[in-house]
């Protein structure tokens, strides 16, 4: 067992030696909910967590410029996809205490990471959950985001031959749309708990792409 729960009223988790050597990538398409589960993930098993948005908010600062400013910028100049993409490689092959967040986390931490997290939902509830955090209408977050991603997707190819679209590196795929937050962070923690080393056959490798940053 990788967790012992603490006493029936509490939720939480008291965290296991072996949780301070475990790597767990969490990646998804805009409005899957990836940030608020991973760093609900975290939290309960006492992690790290880091994302890609807060390595992109890093690198704005290192340029004096606020995030709205410098993504105007990077939209303008692909080194920067790579830059950051480069970042989160060298935290996901150099730290195993942590939650990494992005697009591209199951990809970038190779044969790394203890386990690969995919989280979706059905592009309407991702456009419903974009378009109120951001305060804009539902239609206009929809097409945004089918935009992003077809953008996203061809970029990686490009860059790094990474099918975004092949899910099968991913130890487990889930469509969150069908659990509440904190029910959702149980399943994410029972599919850990459950794990057992004796019975691993092993994780899918991930082949043939190139880390050309």
């Amino acid at each position: 067992m990788l967790f012992t729960a603490r006493a029936p009223n509490d939720n939480r988790f008291e965290r296991h030696p072996r949780s301070s050597d475990m790597l767990i990538t969490v990646s998804g398409p805009p409005g899957s909910g990836k940030s608020t589960n991973a760093a609900g993930l975290a939290d309960r098993l006492g992690l790290d967590h880091v994302s890609g948005g807060d390595i992109f908010r890093e690198m704005a600062a290192e340029r004096d410029m606020t995030p709205v400013e410098f993504n105007e910028f990077a939209e303008e100049d692909p080194q920067i996809d790579r830059d950051l993409d480069r970042r989160l490689h060298e935290i996901a092959t150099t730290r195993d205490d942590l939650v990494l967040e992005s697009r591209l986390a199951g990809w970038l931490s190779a044969d790394h990471a203890d386990f690969r997290f995919w989280f979706d939902a059905p592009v309407s509830t991702r456009a419903e959950r974009i378009a109120e955090r951001e305060e804009k209408p539902v239609d206009r977050a929809k097409a945004e985001t089918e935009r992003r991603e077809a953008s996203e997707k061809k970029r990686y190819r490009e860059y790094y031959d990474i099918d975004i679209g092949d899910l099968s590196i991913y130890d487990a795929a889930y469509n969150t749309a069908r659990w509440g937050p904190e029910r959702f962070i149980d399943v994410l923690v029972a599919t850990i708990d459950a794990y057992d080393p004796a019975t691993d056959e092993g994780k899918a490798p991930i082949e043939g792409v190139s880390y050309d940053f």
